[in-house]
């Protein structure tokens, strides 16, 4: 088994007679980390997850979980995983508390003060039948059934809809928790506020296909900064302009206005010997990064 790779995917492809649902997808789940699978909705990305989880057959390619094969081994991986599955459901005529009891004897057992720790967490009553919960409190279910063993993997796909956004926090906190204990988290999603809050690296993936996987500091340098600089001696605009990245560089007084693609490394360094009095810089989050790149899928 691999001492490195949570998840490993080669490759892997599903058909729908002529319509392709994954085309070629790899990914590189390092263990320890959280790891964002982003995408607008119908882009495959439940699709890719029910392949890795041996729900759902590949067209082609091949998917390993914590070492095993996720089709010939899926028993054993399953074990060591917790899943929340996108369109989650249990027994409406069973309490909460009865059904993640149910749950806890099919595992073999599981430590039941965490089930009430994590339902005190996330506000829940675990009396209510399941039939009866919002659409919120059906999810927060989920959400414990998945993490109560402690599981060495968690794959969760959309995991936060219908919370409100204090419960939010609560969950983005327990997965930097399941960080920190040295567990991999593999969370999917299209908002992506609450993945730039708690992921290590993201996947982008669009209409099938993977466009990116990069660690989210490093995905910072391909965005656009708008940048403001004040300066002791005013630079000769070709200066600026000549830096990697520079662009709409516009002189106002003592100040600089410009924008820069990607790193603002070399900009910084033709722009010291003038003398930087202060400078501002309107950093971009994930979100303007993913639509600035890939508009024309997401919209």
């Amino acid at each position: 088994m691999s001492d490195t790779s949570a998840i490993l995917v080669s490759e892997i492809t599903k058909h729908y007679g002529d319509t392709v649902a994954v085309d070629g997808v790899s990914l590189d789940v390092p263990r320890g980390v959280v790891f964002g699978y982003l995408g607008p909705n119908g882009a495959g990305k439940t699709t890719t997850i029910r392949m890795l989880l041996g729900l759902l057959a590949p067209t082609g390619g091949a998917a390993q979980l914590l070492g095993y094969d996720s089709w010939s081994e899926r028993e054993e991986a399953h074990r060591a995983i917790g899943y929340l599955p996108g369109d989650f459901t249990a027994y409406a005529e069973l309490t909460s508390e009865e059904y993640l009891s149910y749950l806890s004897s099919l595992r073999g057992g599981v430590e039941w003060a965490n089930v009430l720790g994590l339902a005190e967490r996330l506000d829940l009553r675990l009396e209510a039948r399941f039939g009866t919960l919002s659409h919120g409190n059906r999810q927060k279910v989920g959400i414990i059934q998945a993490f109560m063993h402690r599981p060495e993997l968690l794959i969760l796909d959309e995991p936060t809809t219908g919370l409100d956004p204090l419960i939010q926090q609560e969950f983005l906190a327990m997965v930097r928790e399941a960080r920190a204990d040295g567990r991999t988290v593999f969370m999917s999603s299209h908002v992506l506020s609450e993945v730039e809050d708690s992921a290590d690296i993201v996947g982008m993936l669009s209409a099938g296909k993977l466009l990116l996987q990069k660690r989210v500091d490093s995905l910072k340098d391909l965005s656009v900064h708008h940048m403001t600089l004040t300066f002791d001696r005013l630079p000769p605009r070709e200066i600026l302009e000549r830096a990697a990245g520079v662009r709409d560089v516009v002189r106002d007084g003592s100040r600089v206005r410009l924008t820069v693609e990607g790193s603002t490394k070399e900009l910084l360094a033709v722009a010291a010997p003038f003398g930087i009095e202060s400078l501002t810089s309107v950093e971009p989050d994930l979100e303007a990064i993913f639509l600035g790149l890939y508009r024309p899928e997401v919209v």
